[in-house]
């Protein structure tokens, strides 16, 4: 930096105003300095940064299973935000969400010294771990459910199962069967409940869930399990991989849809509406979802010890296609 400050005739100070984007330097100024760090191929020394600062201006992220589009799309969303507002992300992916497996993450990347964290924590057995984060370290859970003392970001699971089910009713379906997603996920727990929930306000037959595990190969399973079943015309499942696999399983049984079974899923990936046929879904924005967890994060970095945590609900969207239609008497 004093290099830079002897090439353009300025003062330290100057440099480090024209680095952070100060106003009050002339344009003059500015651009004289510019060119000097530009010539001289200056790099901020950011380890020398954070020892002046006390801010890393990185952001840590625990994750969970990101080859999964949901906590992969969520981690894109949380990136794409945390550089928005300037800050650089060190990632820690998880294989499985345990309480020993957050408590060590979020070890490490306080031990990094990032100035805040994000954990996408979608199962609940996280919980316990969420309930005992360090309290010198910023912390917002993404689908954290209600435990622990930090901040929530989530997507309202039930609002998108209920919305999925009721169209599925207005299209005159006597009851809708439901494949759902593994056990101990707050996503499904939720999107079981909003499904129920409409059945039985409606006060119809509700049918046992079908279990799957998110992948198509479970919903293919699911899908050939409820070809079998008599008088079924409408499946609402709990993710789109799940919904291509059943319909693949349709298809394969000579069951069309939706002339015979109409089929909503949930998430909206990029491939459903060239699914055949395009797929009625749910979308979650992910987008939505990563910008509300770093807003929340960098407003309790600035608060402190005066912070008090708060949940933040991003509303999902239907989206409806060709996969359902009124049912056929």
């Amino acid at each position: 930096m004093a290099d830079v400050a002897t090439k353009a005739g300025v003062s330290h100070q100057t440099v480090s105003r024209v680095l952070n984007d100060h106003p009050n330097v002339r344009a003059e100024t500015r651009a004289r300095v510019l060119a000097a760090i530009h010539e001289l191929g200056y790099r901020r020394n950011m380890v020398a940064r954070a020892l002046v600062t006390r801010h890393t201006r990185t952001l840590g992220v625990v994750s969970f299973d990101t080859t999964l589009y949901g906590p992969a799309s969520t981690v894109y969303g949380i990136e794409q935000a945390a550089r928005s507002a300037g800050y650089f992300v060190s990632m820690v992916s998880l294989k499985t969400i345990d309480t020993a497996g957050v408590r060590d993450a979020l070890g490490y990347l306080a031990e990094q010294g990032v100035d805040g964290i994000v954990v996408v924590a979608p199962q609940r057995s996280a919980a316990p771990a969420l309930a005992d984060v360090p309290t010198d370290i910023p912390v917002v859970a993404v689908e954290g459910g209600h435990s622990g003392d930090v901040s929530v970001v989530s997507v309202d699971q039930v609002h998108g199962a209920r919305l999925a089910t009721r169209h599925l009713l207005d299209l005159g379906h006597e009851t809708v069967w439901h494949i759902g997603g593994p056990p101990d996920w707050l996503e499904v727990e939720g999107r079981i409940e909003g499904w129920r929930d409409v059945l039985a306000a409606a006060g119809r037959p509700i049918p046992e869930p079908l279990p799957g595990d998110w992948s198509p190969r479970s919903g293919y399973q699911a899908g050939l399990r409820l070809a079998a079943v008599p008088g079924i015309t409408a499946v609402f499942v709990a993710n789109d991989q799940m919904a291509l696999g059943a319909l693949r399983a349709f298809a394969e049984l000579g069951v069309r849809v939706p002339e015979q079974i109409s089929i909503v899923g949930f998430d909206d990936i990029p491939e459903s509406e060239f699914f055949t046929p395009p797929l009625t879904t749910v979308r979650q924005d992910f987008g939505a979802v990563g910008r509300w967890s770093i807003e929340l994060l960098l407003r309790q970095m600035e608060a402190g010890a005066e912070w008090s945590h708060e949940r933040h609900v991003v509303p999902p969207r239907f989206v409806a296609r060709a996969s359902t239609a009124p049912v056929h008497t």
